[in-house]
């Protein structure tokens, strides 16, 4: 038999204080019944003595201190689950909010999910090719990892976002069990309405899962939403060994929803105003990322996140550094320059792209390529800045040559457009026609019998329209 509560102790924010409770549990569901007799849910997130703070998900206008009714469920947030949740849309607690109805649940899932073993985690191998030059040579997206994106203000992350669900797909078969989950903080009703739209749009509608929290939404809701979008993920993975793909937007969002909800509750704040648990709140959501042994199926990570003023030690991309591997970061100037997507090469990087790239996976070559073109990258930028101090015209022969190709891999490479897909082996294909731009003796980084293979100026010079000036010929000639 369920006890129900009459009245309320105190109504704070979206916080509703109840005292003399008895056997309540941490994020326990609570229904609260209104005076018009309408009701609301809430859960327990805070338990002192006999004194519980319910957090209620519609907010608390019109609550009454003294007629509210309160009913205790006896268990925590539950998500009603099958395969109908593909190519459905609900809001930030589950709801379906595409007008098709509810969902015929096969099972119900607690939204924090289980505890993992970690000895029973599965080193991840083999890549998801998201179909953009600069992620899959550079930084590389393996599965079962989580890789953030970390951009800006006014930055094109929504539509590189609706490009990564638009392309990604694995490498082997035709994706059937491939599938993608796309949760969406704190954004714009024109943005949510975007990326519905581009979805529907291109076609992909059938292996999306969407949540969708509003800025107009309660915060509470906010915080439900990425554990929401991970609940339905771990099911699609692990009970029908689907590869599932979650990209969260916008995690700022959701640290700001946190922050304010930590006030409310009266705790002393951490840097920036943030709560002191913000490292453990957001690994207990990256940390679902992973394949398990003994399943098929595996859970990668894209979260993004916006950089308030752009700036990497910001607590939030901090914090988010530490717990992921690795970061793809957008660069602004790359951004103005109207370069799409605008990734910054030199501060992105997976940790894990190694173990899960080359022969047997994407091609023998592709460490070479990665390497070769990372340290050409960082040279044309040591030439930029010398041409900044003593002027183009001074510089030598060779860093010409590297201030040439770093203009002709920002155009070709770099900025592919919206539209554009391609595959790994145009990818890997493109990056050696670039180096070739290059005198064969300044490739330093790649084996001599690679290089010998893929090394071809001339087809380079053909390729990008470029002049073979009188030294650059002597320059490829020498190196040959």
């Amino acid at each position: 038999m369920s006890l129900q509560y009459l009245g309320l102790s105190e109504i704070n924010g979206p916080l509703v204080f109840l005292d003399h409770v008895e056997n309540a549990s941490y994020e326990e569901m609570v229904e609260i019944k209104c005076n018009d007799g309408s009701k609301r849910l809430g859960r327990i997130v805070q338990i002192d003595g006999e004194r519980v703070a319910v957090q209620v998900f519609e907010g608390t206008n019109g609550l009454s201190l003294k007629n509210t009714k309160t009913k205790f469920i006896g268990r925590p947030m539950e998500l009603p689950l099958s395969k109908e949740l593909l190519g459905r849309v609900f809001n930030g607690s589950g709801k379906p909010i595409d007008g098709l109805g509810e969902i015929y649940a096969q099972k119900r899932a607690d939204i924090n999910g289980q505890p993992l073993n970690p000895v029973s985690r599965v080193y991840p191998r083999n890549y998801i090719n998201t179909g953009i030059s600069s992620i899959d040579a550079l930084a590389t997206l393996i599965r079962g990892q989580k890789l953030p994106i970390f951009s800006g203000s006014g930055m094109p992350h929504n539509e590189l976002a609706v490009q990564l669900v638009k392309q990604a797909k694995i490498s082997e078969g035709d994706g059937k069990n491939f599938c993608i989950v796309f949760a969406a903080m704190g954004v714009k009703n024109d943005v949510a309405d975007y990326f519905r739209r581009s979805f529907e749009e291109a076609g992909v509608m059938e292996k999306v899962v969407m949540f969708i929290n509003v800025s107009n939404d309660p915060i509470i809701e906010r915080t439900l939403t990425p554990r929401c979008a991970l609940t339905a993920a771990e099911y699609l993975a692990y009970e029908h060994d689907m590869h599932v793909l979650v990209i969260m937007t916008d995690i700022t969002s959701y640290c700001e929803a946190l922050r304010e909800f930590s006030s409310s509750k009266g705790e002393i704040p951490g840097r920036k105003g943030y709560p002191g648990y913000l490292y453990s709140d957001l690994a207990s959501m990256y940390e679902r990322a992973g394949i398990m042994k003994g399943a098929k199926g595996s859970v990668t990570q894209i979260p993004i996140l916006t950089m308030p003023n752009d700036d990497i030690t910001h607590p939030i991309p901090d914090l988010t550094g530490y717990i992921t591997e690795g970061q793809i970061v957008l660069d602004r100037n790359l951004n103005q320059m109207g370069v799409f997507p605008p990734v910054g090469v030199l501060p992105s990087l997976s940790r894990l792209m190694k173990d899960g790239i080359g022969e047997g996976y994407t091609r023998k070559d592709h460490q070479d390529v990665n390497n070769q073109l990372f340290a050409a990258y960082a040279k044309v930028q040591d030439a930029r800045s010398l041409a900044s101090v003593i002027g183009e015209d001074e510089l030598s022969d060779v860093d010409k040559q590297y201030m040439s190709f770093g203009a002709l891999f920002e155009q070709h490479f770099l900025n592919q457009g919206f539209e554009s897909n391609r595959t790994i082996e145009e990818t890997l294909d493109l990056g050696w026609d670039l180096l070739s731009v290059l005198p064969k003796g300044e490739l330093d980084r790649v084996d001599n019998e690679v290089l010998d293979k893929f090394y071809d100026h001339n087809r380079a010079v053909k390729r990008f329209h470029i002049q073979a000036e009188p030294i650059i010929k002597e320059l490829a000639d020498a190196g040959e």
